[in-house]
């Protein structure tokens, strides 16, 4: 395909997707807006939220002590707590929609919408309530000594790789409790089971592999799910994510991963999927049916209810360091 034929396609694509979020920004309804008091330099986190008020004080615990500013929450239809928690935040403005998560691209056109609108010329963190963000040198370091140098250097996008956390035990025993640190539940995770291609029209690398893999898609590795993110975007006027937090559009944004002697710098998504409510969530997930591939990924969890993903070959988590150390994400020229 010529270069021009490449530029139309995805001038198109992106229109597109601008058009969808502008569309489904519909399906929202304002709960409680705060946007008015997002100053200049403030550092973002965006998210979409069902039924997740047990692990929704950690995570604002967490991303507040990283240097969060201001949260932009989605709640889609949540029955338990999790939209009381959210209004009471004072530095969160809270959207609510009940519309389908699937017509929505899983969430991406919501996310779209909201920070086309009110995300512009910050730098954004777009994660889930499981998802916990961890960069190279992080115990040195505060989040905004990474920005400044991505400023310096031009980069608008910053890339990590998902890690599957898991416990000792069997899943259904992680018992959690609200407000708790996930890691002191599930400390370990695949050190070695990974895999990379590169997928050359939108220029990312595509990671699969881990436990997740190793467990519930042995027979189907080719449908194991993706554990490239890029959640970490400086966001600008015509910015969309185009397959979750995989890839983005304009394409010069997923050129977060080099692989060679000399890889760009990148970090990691601790994800705290496997707890105890595990079972439950993964039951519901599939019964609403809101899920890629008609939730394929759910199927294969729900018939692996008791699963234990620890091996002797599992590594207990300490530092962002060991994660270096172990090639599952990197400093790269940050010195």
């Amino acid at each position: 395909m010529s270069r021009i034929a490449d530029g139309a396609r995805l001038g198109g694509e992106r229109r597109a997707l601008l058009w969808r979020a502008r569309f489904k920004h519909r399906e929202l309804s304002p709960v409680v807006i705060r946007t008015d008091r997002v100053c200049k330099d403030d550092v973002l986190v965006a998210f979409c939220a069902r039924n997740e008020a047990p692990r929704l004080p950690y995570f604002f615990e967490y991303y507040r002590a990283l240097g969060a500013n201001h949260f932009f929450a989605i709640d889609n239809g949540s029955s338990d707590e999790s939209l009381e928690f959210l209004s009471g935040q004072a530095d969160c403005s809270v959207w609510r929609t009940d519309a389908s998560y699937q017509s929505a691209r899983f969430g991406m056109d919501w996310i779209n919408s909201i920070l086309n609108r009110h995300g512009r010329n910050h730098w954004v963190l777009v994660v889930d309530p499981d998802e916990f963000f961890v960069y190279p040198h992080m115990t040195s370091r505060p989040l905004t000594a990474l920005l400044d140098w991505l400023d310096a250097g031009h980069l608008r996008s910053f890339g990590a790789m998902l890690v599957d956390m898991y416990p000792r035990h069997e899943i259904n025993r992680a018992t959690y409790s609200t407000g708790a640190d996930p890691l002191l539940i599930a400390p370990y995770f695949d050190a070695f089971t990974y895999r990379a291609r590169r997928e050359p029209f939108y220029h990312n690398v595509w990671l699969q592999g881990g436990p997740r893999e190793r467990v519930f898609f042995a027979d189907r590795p080719s449908f194991a799910p993706a554990l490239n993110k890029i959640p970490l975007v400086k966001w600008a006027k015509g910015i969309a994510f185009r397959s979750s937090t995989h890839q983005l559009l304009p394409r010069s944004l997923n050129r977060t991963h080099q692989s060679g002697q000399n890889p760009n710098a990148c970090g990691a998504l601790l994800h705290f999927k496997f707890l105890e409510f595990f079972a439950e969530k993964s039951k519901e997930d599939l019964s609403r049916k809101q899920h890629y591939a008609s939730g394929r990924e759910y199927r294969a969890y729900t018939a692996r209810q008791e699963t234990v993903l620890w091996t002797e070959e599992s590594q207990k988590y300490t530092d962002w360091r060991q994660l270096e150390e172990l090639g599952l994400m990197s400093r790269g020229d940050w010195a």
